[in-house]
């Protein structure tokens, strides 16, 4: 207890207030006076708390020797005079933000103080009776009150008796429990004489909360309270078995497991003496055979010759036993000779690959040439490590499982996307608990042979942080110069990889460190032309989605405008995955007019896809109504295939500024500066005035400004827009091109001609302008395809302007305009 739980009545609200030094003329005057006709009297106060006194009790303090309550304790013990001690009403100040005290106190007196610690002396006070406070006064910085003692019936019933003694009983049972507990204690509790006495010194022997306490002090009733002290004797017996209970039970687990652990240490020690260990173990019997018949390599036999003579002197209960063991089963579960019997008939091969995919002609040819080459040379050592790269739903993951089973492997898929620790590829090292192989041992040992397909998805989305870079962990799964000996840092041993396919796949090669990507054979999987995407629906995926709506039997009919219009208006994508969603959802429609025992429509038509479908999703872009000045026609590659755009320019009074917006990258506002640039250059050609440049700000704009765009491609349409505006010349309507431009009007060339072709054709281009190295890119692109367009090659330019401009040039209300306004300048 500290100087806290002890300090005179406060004069104000929450504000305490020690005097300097009591009047004790006047407190004994006080004190003095005569009890009154009900036996009241008056006595200094003193607040206690977190500390509940009880009549015949004696309860030792301490206090601060600057704190007021020496005085009035020393004082008492001089005069041989009480002291009353009360408790403030929680409820009281809680509501009225004020300090009440309870209606009962207890009467006090000091019988010895300690000050051998002069700056926290101690006292031992001795309970005498409870009082009811009647009423309270403050002089001079004290308060004191006015009580009345409380008067017990000293009437005991046979009841009574009954209960006095099961309290002994119980009481007598508790202090035999408790560890601390005194039997001269116990008669002391024997020598009560009514119920309250009784109550009241088993109360203060209890360990009670404090409210628990400070209620027992508040009832007045000495039968009542030894009702509420037999229920909590008994609670706390109830609490001392179950704690004794426990502490027994996990005793005897410790002694039980102790015994074990000091037995196997014998057995272990004798073992050893023996040269036996753990060889008679049957599981540790079964684990060398499976370790003997997996026929390791010389270095993981010899790890594994080590950890067996490891485990043999480890104790079974230590945890490093179970490590050791689970070290060991890898070992014996890895294959490290089981290999899978190659397919390598060409012909077998040609005939899955074309019944499973669709076109994909470069893809295919390379897996014919490895077949070939494996099957001129069996024991080639190198496998060619293939990267499919394409947007999505183009088929690269379903040709890698065609691929599998052209060639009689096992297949195995391992997703890359989010993958950011390092210890995922190559595993964590057997010093950490929990410790496993990386997913590629992982993954093979599911698939049980050395020469599965093992394919690689979504390369492009792997992630680098803190815990290192699993692209760099990669390198040496991906490398044939490295791969056959692979280390995992869980085995710590050399594993043969070379035998195994990797193929792997990306979106794009943007986000593929340049190391990896050069140690990868890149296969790119084009956009579908929608004649493809048309093919591909009748020959796989209407099939499909007939099985899986359960139409099987029905004859459904897709006609090819349908097809057309689902591929346009409904789907954006260079694949086939939204086009097949399409499909289904067309499907299940049917399939609804089905179980209602509807008609069902033999042929979907165009006109029919709106009552499944809804309202048109897309509007593709299409060519120019009309010839226009300032806008030309750009074809770009996004991720989604090829789709135009249209390229704005503006000229306007200024200071000579350029402005781009549509959400252009740093590459295509660099391809508008080359452009400006050239058309600087030209000035003497177009007889455009020295200072026109200074006096006119460019604006170029590309429409659909909420998708972003980058890329040198549109240069040459830049410069041909920027030129039409300055000249006042309209550019064909019918004409689309692609190509970078340099500041000498070079033309060089760019990539995605085939997705770009197609996009000009779809969009109802006539003629296409391509850069003259770009010619070999049109062998990739349908003969239907080329025959609807015309095609023209350029290297500088000046060609992109004769092609592109009309023969006979307009008015020029821009130069025109400049020229008035220096005229009128000069005059």
């Amino acid at each position: 207890m500290n100087d806290e739980d002890f300090y005179p009545f406060p004069l104000m609200e929450n504000q305490f207030k020690l005097p300097k030094f009591a009047n004790f003329e006047e407190l004994n005057a006080i004190k003095n006076r005569k009890a009154g006709k009900d036996g009241s009297f008056a006595a200094p106060i003193v607040f206690l708390q977190n500390v509940v006194l009880f009549p015949n009790t004696i309860t030792p303090l301490s206090f601060n020797s600057k704190s007021m309550a020496i005085h009035l304790v020393a004082n008492a013990q001089a005069e041989k005079t009480s002291l009353i001690g009360c408790y403030e009403d929680p409820e009281a100040l809680k509501n009225q933000n004020q300090m009440q005290c309870l209606p009962v106190g207890i009467e006090f007196v000091p019988s010895r103080i300690n000050e051998d610690d002069p700056d926290a002396p101690s006292a031992l006070l001795q309970g005498r009776r409870r009082v009811q406070i009647l009423e309270m006064s403050e002089n001079e910085g004290l308060i004191f009150c006015r009580v009345k003692p409380v008067r017990e019936s000293q009437r005991i019933s046979k009841e009574t008796k009954a209960l006095m003694r099961l309290c002994v009983k119980q009481f007598a049972k508790y202090l035999e429990m408790e560890e601390n507990g005194q039997e001269e204690v116990l008669l002391f509790a024997e020598g009560a004489e009514t119920p309250g006495e009784l109550a009241d010194f088993i109360s203060s022997t209890l360990e009670l909360e404090h409210e628990k306490r400070l209620d027992l002090l508040m009832e007045l009733d000495g039968l009542t309270r030894l009702k509420q002290v037999a229920r909590y004797i008994t609670a706390e017996i109830n609490m001392l078995e179950l704690e004794e209970e426990i502490h027994n039970q996990v005793q005897s687990e410790m002694d039980r497991s102790q015994r074990e652990n000091y037995l196997r240490e014998q057995i272990a020690k004798m073992q050893r003496e023996i040269g036996d260990g753990k060889s008679a173990d049957p599981e540790i019997l079964e684990l060398q055979q499976k370790i003997e018949a997996a026929k390791l390599p010389p270095e993981a036999q010899n790890a594994a010759d080590k950890e067996f003579a490891r485990l043999r002197s480890t104790p079974s209960l230590s945890p490093e036993s179970g490590m050791i063991e689970n070290y060991l089963q890898w070992l014996a579960d890895l294959p490290w000779n089981e290999k899978a019997e190659d397919n390598l008939d060409i012909k077998n091969a040609k005939a899955v690959l074309d019944s499973n995919h669709y076109g994909l002609k470069k893809a295919k040819d390379r897996i014919l040439e490895f077949l070939a080459v494996r099957s001129l040379k069996p024991r080639r050592s190198h496998q060619p490590i293939l990267c499919f790269v394409g947007a999505p739903g183009t088929g690269k993951t379903s040709l890698g499982r065609s691929i599998a089973e052209t060639m009689g492997r096992r297949f195995a898929r391992m997703s890359l996307g989010g993958v950011h620790d390092e210890a995922e590829i190559r595993g964590h090292r057997r010093t950490y608990i929990g410790s496993m192989p990386g997913r590629i041992l992982q993954t093979m040992r599911k698939v049980a042979v050395t020469n599965p397909l093992l394919m690689l998805d979504e390369i492009d989305k792997l992630n680098a942080d803190f815990q290192g870079d699993p692209a760099a962990a990669l390198l040496e799964v991906l490398d044939p110069e490295q791969n056959f000996e692979f280390t995992d840092h869980y085995l710590d041993v050399p594993y043969d990889l070379s035998n195994t396919l990797f193929i792997t796949t990306a979106n794009t090669t943007q986000n593929i460190p340049p190391a990896l990507l050069d140690r990868m054979e890149l296969i790119e999987f084009p956009g579908y032309a929608a004649q493809e995407k048309i093919a591909i629906a009748r020959q796989f995926l209407i099939p499909t989605q007939m099985a899986e709506n359960g139409l099987e039997g029905e004859t459904i009919h897709f006609s090819d405008d349908a097809l057309q219009t689902l591929i346009e208006s409904y789907t954006y994508e260079a694949g086939v995955r939204s086009f097949e969603r399409q499909i289904g959802a067309v499907l299940r429609k049917i399939a609804l007019l089905k179980t209602q025992n509807q008609p069902l429509p033999e042929t979907i038509h165009k006109e029919d896809l709106q009552q499944y479908l809804g309202p048109v999703e897309y509007f593709p872009l299409v060519a120019e109504l009309k010839d226009e000045i300032g806008v030309a026609t750009a074809v770009a590659w996004t991720e989604n295939g090829g789709e135009i755009m249209p390229v704005e320019v503006l000229v306007m009074p200024g200071k000579g500024n350029l402005q781009i917006t549509g959400q252009v990258g740093e590459v295509m506002q660099e391809s508008a500066q080359a452009a400006l640039s050239y058309l600087k250059s030209k000035t003497e050609v177009f007889k455009i005035p020295e200072d026109f440049f200074e006096d006119y700000d460019f604006h170029i704009h590309v429409p659909e400004g909420a998708i972003p765009k980058d890329g040198p491609s549109a240069g040459i349409t830049m410069a041909l827009a920027m030129t039409s505006a300055v000249l006042g010349v309209p550019v064909r309507r019918e004409l689309a091109m692609t190509g970078e431009i340099t500041l000498r009007g070079r033309v060089l060339p760019i990539g995605g001609v085939r997705e770009k072709v197609l996009a000009a054709q779809r969009s109802g281009i006539k003629t296409m302008l391509l850069p003259s190295k770009n010619e070999k890119d049109l062998e990739e692109i349908q003969q239907n395809v080329r025959k609807e367009l015309q095609f023209h090659f350029v290297e500088q330019m000046d060609e992109v302007l004769e092609f592109g401009l009309l023969s006979k040039p307009l008015f020029s209300r821009v130069l025109s305009s400049h020229k008035k306004r220096k005229k009128d300048e000069q005059d």
